[in-house]
């Protein structure tokens, strides 16, 4: 039989956690045993942001109410604020406030890091530099950015091996300075030769940079969408094989494709052995939200993982 004093021990010992903002579920929700860590990329609610429904701001604090303790920024929503002082250091109030980690910054619509023209490239690799700097202050530790060149996609043995050439070099150049900052360079598979899994792990062995790697996502082996026929794909399930000896990061979405140009949903458990079976143990971040119930859909992202995580623990260490 419990006696006062327990009553009164537990329940006050309970009150006190209450108070430290830690409700009723961590006492009946078991801690994880992580064996990756999860992530929310910002793209996840990019309708709310351009439509002005959500704040750039806010999104740390809406990540973590929503279960979710690191953040991953898309440049797009504070393409203008790359070096204002006042901006960044509030994103990084906010999110140390929370007790949100700040993992990196996808960067787009910053040139061709693959131009053919070595002027171009050289442009590119300083439009990149400035992120690279807010990467450094905000505490992330690595940058995206995107393997796109002057080449355009063919099945071409040539315009495969010039492209891959391109991109190395500027990766290469961009790598250089962000050395200096101890930040990393990622390239995710996002259309064109990046889509392809080889061509991708070519340019990391062609870059031959430390700080070079790349960003898996799962969804994105769509190559091209090839109008009015198949698109053309590459197997994802493949791709993410061979791109995770290079991973800094992973972008976790619900559909991969097969290499004849069909989407299929993604099979959790079977993704997430690749992952774990190259020694991977970081951030996987959840890039996925339904239109009109964005956060509803995430928070199932979320859960699925952490599902997949629990019927993994028996398999691989944390």
């Amino acid at each position: 039989m419990q006696t006062r004093r327990d009553f009164i021990k537990k329940t006050g010992m309970a009150s006190a956690l209450l108070g430290l903002g830690i409700g009723s579920e961590a006492f009946s929700r078991p801690a994880r045993a992580e064996l990756y860590k999860i992530s929310l990329a910002e793209w996840s609610v990019n309708k709310l942001l351009f439509s002005g429904k959500m704040d750039h701001l806010d999104f740390p604090v809406l990540a973590k109410k929503h279960g979710i303790h690191a953040v991953e920024y898309v440049n797009q929503f504070f393409m203008d604020k790359a070096q204002d002082q006042a901006y960044l250091r509030e994103m990084k109030t906010r999110a140390a406030g929370e007790g949100v980690t700040s993992v990196l910054i996808m960067c787009d619509r910053e040139g061709q890091l693959g131009a053919a023209d070595a002027a171009e490239r050289a442009t590119t690799v300083e439009n990149h530099k400035k992120w690279v700097e807010a990467a450094k202050f905000l505490g992330c530790h690595a940058i995206r950015v995107n393997g796109y060149s002057s080449v355009d996609y063919s099945s071409d043995r040539q315009a495969f091996k010039e492209s891959m050439k391109l991109v190395a070099d500027g990766l290469h150049q961009l790598c250089e300075f962000a050395d200096t900052m101890d930040i990393g360079v990622t390239i995710e598979n996002h259309g064109g030769f990046s889509s392809n899994g080889k061509w991708l792990s070519g340019v990391m062995k062609a870059a031959d940079h430390p700080r070079a790697g790349t960003l898996p996502d799962f969804g994105n082996f769509q190559i091209s969408r090839n109008e009015g026929a198949q698109p053309i794909s590459y197997d994802s399930y493949k791709g993410v094989k061979e791109l995770m000896p290079y991973a800094q990061g992973v972008s976790v979405k619900t559909t991969v494709w097969d290499n004849k140009g069909n989407q299929y949903p993604l099979d959790y458990e079977k993704m997430m052995r690749i992952v774990l079976k190259a020694g991977y143990r970081s951030w996987c971040g959840i890039e996925y939200g339904e239109a009109g119930r964005e956060w509803e859909s995430i928070v199932e992202v979320r859960k699925q993982l952490e599902a997949t995580e629990a019927a993994l623990q028996g398999s691989f260490s944390a």
